[in-house]
């Protein structure tokens, strides 16, 4: 039972970092009708920001509060200056669009840090686990972090106008130029938040998994199945669809497949629920007159 326990607790741990990519891709989802394939790539990018930052003497906290706006800046740059353009375009143009950003991210971070593994460091030490051993210390402070990120973005979105203005732009952008949002600047926006978003689970999830230009591809396949699992239209449902996928990711692979085929527990996921339920267990269904 201990053993169950301890597993559930780290799945909830890696789930909330599923939880914020899940967030960042919804987001992206909400404002084009398209997925991101770039999301993880660009957390990963933003990543090795950091640890630049980090290995030049910069401390830990000051690098990530200096890396996280600049997260921002790019998503903004890539809206206005790739995806605003391609607003009208056919599908697989922008698909073509997400697909050619994962790439040039890749070898970018491949040319400019390199393609060995790096460590991260972590900033909540080496001490002993905590809550009776169930979270590591940097599993239960990366799960605070991520917890008091989900939080905010929340209470943006419902208390504050720009929020406000942000959700309706993105579910409504005809409506939302008639009543005076600026909705290219607000999807500019979304997408800024998405991409800092992104950066601070790249941060969160490197001292885990090390720092290589392809750290966040089995991340955002995680995030991705979580996302559908809790409802690709609901962010609130792609939060918990995260967290679901974390704990089922730990339990099948300890108990189920293994943890040499873990990622397949991704796989199947999404399948059964585009076979059984596309919508997801919050998402809604959109019926349309033809």
């Amino acid at each position: 039972m201990e053993g169950v326990l301890h597993q559930v607790f780290s799945g909830i741990a890696t789930g909330g970092i599923y939880a914020s990519v899940a967030l960042a891709l919804v987001m992206i989802y909400t404002a084009t009708h398209h997925i991101n394939f770039a999301q993880g790539e660009m957390a990963m990018f933003t990543t090795y920001i950091a640890l630049t930052l980090i290995e030049a003497g910069v401390p830990y906290w000051v690098a990530f509060c200096i890396t996280v706006p600049v997260a921002f800046v790019i998503g903004m740059v890539i809206q206005r200056v790739l995806m605003n353009p391609m607003m009208n375009a056919p599908v697989l143009a922008s698909v073509g669009i997400f697909i050619g950003l994962l790439l040039i991210f890749n070898s970018m971070a491949g040319w400019i840090f390199g393609f060995t593994l790096k460590p991260f460091p972590s900033p909540f030490g080496e001490g002993p686990p905590m809550l009776g051993g169930m979270f590591s210390r940097h599993e239960f402070g990366s799960t605070c972090v991520t917890l008091l990120v989900l939080l905010t973005v929340w209470a943006f979105f419902r208390f504050t106008s720009l929020g406000l203005a942000m959700r309706a732009a993105a579910f409504n952008p005809v409506s939302s130029r008639l009543v005076g949002v600026p909705v290219a600047r607000m999807l500019a926006l979304g997408w800024g938040l998405a991409a800092a978003i992104g950066a601070i689970a790249g941060i969160m999830v490197a001292p885990i998994v090390f720092l290589d230009p392809n750290m966040m591809s089995g991340v955002l396949l995680y995030a991705f199945a979580g996302a559908l699992l809790g409802g690709i239209t609901n962010p609130a449902g792609a939060v918990i669809g995260g967290f679901l996928v974390g704990v089922i990711e730990n339990l099948g692979g300890a108990y189920v497949v293994g943890s040499s085929l873990k990622l397949t527990m991704a796989l199947v996921i999404i399948v059964s629920v585009l076979v059984v339920k596309p919508s997801g267990l919050l998402g809604r269904v959109v019926v349309s007159r033809v």
